[in-house]
């Protein structure tokens, strides 16, 4: 397997050239997130990841976490390199200082996050589960429950995660059993859960679980539910782990992919019922679980990214080094490389414009999280929150549909050597395909997008993106570059289908056909990823061509950062984004056929 190296210069250049680091300096207690900082902080976090997590990963997925008498052990190395992790305090980068964190805005908490996915995606999942848990407790739970759960879970001796799914109910979260009965001012939690992700482990003192349950007397369906933090270890007064709380690890999926990250089937109340605290009031539970599901739904967002990264590096090393038939621009020539081949240079285009445009989409949305948070001005809060609020199925699904792409792709590039587990390509398959299922499989992403976050506002979030993206068209149009007119001409078509498209499911939505809608659902997900993507990726093409005019940056002829970030635009905009004219065009054909067998049919 091909060592790992973040992407470091890539990342700063979307950070501060493309989405552009100091609007979000300016906010309100995000002073010190500076240029210098930024890189200070990527490099370090690249050192680590290189140094200590990657060399984990091919090794923690052979041997994989495992239950034994009750007790979870992680693959070997990985309990020290979480201490490591710990040390380094890279657990509370984006926590309030108030709890012990740093306080980074999200648009540099971002790329962190994306070189753990990136080094080692089965470790990652435990990190971005407890910021998620975090977020939750920070904005929902009481001040004595912050003060108590805050503190250890920002630092990291502590992790959290996120219990919803059941046996008998997987996305149907309504249907839910497991049982919350009053003893006092607690608690007593009674039930199973499944898929949890490190939902046991021997790497920190305490597990501290979010459950989802329902209160006795409570109704029916999801406005019934209740959430409660049910902690591994009981907490003393001192706040230090105490005796073992009533629930157990009961069994370790046996999965495709992330063999190291131990996902477990949790039992709560074996013995009359495991001590919860209940968050927030009685029955608002899937109101606050909201919270913690959307940190994760772009956290995972970050993996497809991560993993797509990964993936691609490996490819792009190989076909170097592989050396197999002869160069078709140079028959008289002796063997070559397979990346002088076309087809292989489709493939690794193909890859290194995905993971370009996703990455862009993801910190571009990091930013906007910022100013949701932190600007003085209300409306520009509000603005950024819709589109917030609309991206986050896109940012969520997109990504992590393109990560399996990618990492297919490269799995195709190895040929034979890719589908045998020695070189690593087909980890970074197995591993890349749970992220489109985690967190709401990408199709309720899809549902949530065209069903909720559309005609929610009558449009309004996906009008203003779109009226954003036609302002930059008529910029690049004015500025007459001959080198961004195929990139305008691409763009330009992708931000008419994504209108069309639009406007034809508001009309369904307004006819009251919900069924029309939910069948264009996935087909407008994608297509909306897709132009936004070649949106951040014209922009970024507009930065380089200005940067080669003016005999600026790092660029060397054309091996140089600029001149390739503007060649990927392009390949991007003539060979990815028309897939968004066929995405319109599936998402407006109607539901007749696709429903027109019977099941029997079937």
């Amino acid at each position: 397997m091909t060592a790992y190296a973040a992407p470091l210069r890539e990342m700063q250049f979307v950070v501060e050239e493309l989405v552009g680091l100091e609007p979000v300096r300016a906010l309100p207690g995000r002073e010190e997130a500076t240029g210098d900082l930024l890189r200070a902080v990527l490099t370090e976090a690249g050192r680590f990841a290189s140094d200590v997590l990657a060399p984990l990963n091919q090794p923690g997925d052979r041997q994989g976490s495992k239950l034994e008498n009750g007790v979870v052990s992680t693959p070997d190395g990985f309990a020290g390199a979480y201490r490591a992790f710990v040390r380094g305090g890279w657990s509370g980068i984006a926590a309030d200082v108030a709890w012990g964190g740093q306080g980074l805005p999200s648009l540099v908490a971002t790329p962190v996050a994306e070189i753990w996915d990136g080094a080692n995606l089965a470790f990652s999942l435990c990190p971005l589960l407890t910021r998620s848990a975090i977020e939750l407790l920070a904005r929902h739970g009481s001040p004595e429950q912050q003060r108590v759960w805050l503190p250890p879970l920002v630092e990291g001796r502590w992790t959290g995660t996120m219990n919803l799914t059941e046996p008998q109910a997987g996305s149907d979260v309504g249907a839910l059993r497991t049982r919350a009965i009053r003893d006092g001012d607690r608690y007593r939690i009674v039930g199973q859960k499944i898929f949890i992700t490190w939902g046991d482990h021997d790497m920190a003192e305490n597990v501290v679980h979010i459950v989802l349950a329902r209160v006795q007397g409570a109704p029916e369906g999801v406005k019934g539910l209740s959430l409660f933090i049910v902690p591994k270890f009981l907490v003393g007064a001192d706040g230090s782990p105490g005796p073992r709380n009533d629930l157990r690890c009961a069994a370790l999926e046996h999965k495709l992919g992330i063999m190291a990250s131990p996902t477990a089937v949790m039992s709560y109340g074996d013995d009359g019922g495991a001590t919860g605290y209940l968050v927030g009031e009685e029955n608002r539970g899937i109101e606050y679980m909201f919270t913690m599901m959307n940190s994760a739904r772009l956290g995972v967002g970050l993996e497809g990214v991560g993993i797509g990264e990964r993936a691609y590096q490996q490819a792009r090393d190989y076909a170097m080094a592989r050396v197999q038939g002869r160069d078709l621009a140079d028959p008289a020539g002796g063997p070559a490389a397979i990346v002088r081949h076309p087809d292989v240079r489709r493939m690794l285009m193909t890859m290194k414009a995905g993971v370009e445009a996703a990455r862009a989409l993801a910190y571009w949305v990091a930013a906007s999280l910022d100013v949701a948070a932190a600007h003085p001005d209300p409306a520009q809060r509000a603005a950024h929150r819709a589109r917030v609020d609309f991206l986050t199925p896109v940012v969520k699904a997109w990504p992590t549909d393109l990560g399996v792409e990618i990492a297919s792709l490269a799995l195709q590039l190895h040929g034979g050597a890719g589908y045998v587990e020695e070189t690593g390509a087909a980890q970074h398959y197995r591993d890349a395909r749970i992220a489109p299922i985690y967190e709401g499989t990408n199709g309720i992403q899809a549902l949530d997008l065209a069903r909720r976050k559309l005609p929610g506002d009558g449009g309004a979030a996906a009008r203003a993106l779109i009226g954003e993206m036609r302002a930059f068209d008529r910029t690049l149009a004015a500025a007459g570059d001959p080198a961004l007119g195929p990139i305008r001409r691409g763009l330009a078509e992708g931000v008419d289908a994504a209108e069309r498209a639009t406007a034809w499911l508001l009309d369904a939505d307004a006819a009251g056909d919900p069924v029309r809608a939910a069948g264009g659902a996935t087909p407008y997900l994608g297509l909306v990823g897709y132009v936004v993507g070649g949106y951040l990726m014209a922009r970024a093409a507009a930065i380089a061509s200005r940067k080669l005019a003016d005999g600026d940056g790092d660029d060397a002829g054309d091996c140089g950062f600029y001149a390739a970030k503007r060649a990927a635009a392009g390949f991007y905009a003539g060979h990815v984004l028309p897939r968004a004219g066929a995405l319109e065009r599936a998402c407006t054909a109607g539901m007749a056929e696709t429903m027109a067998l019977s099941e029997a049919q079937f």
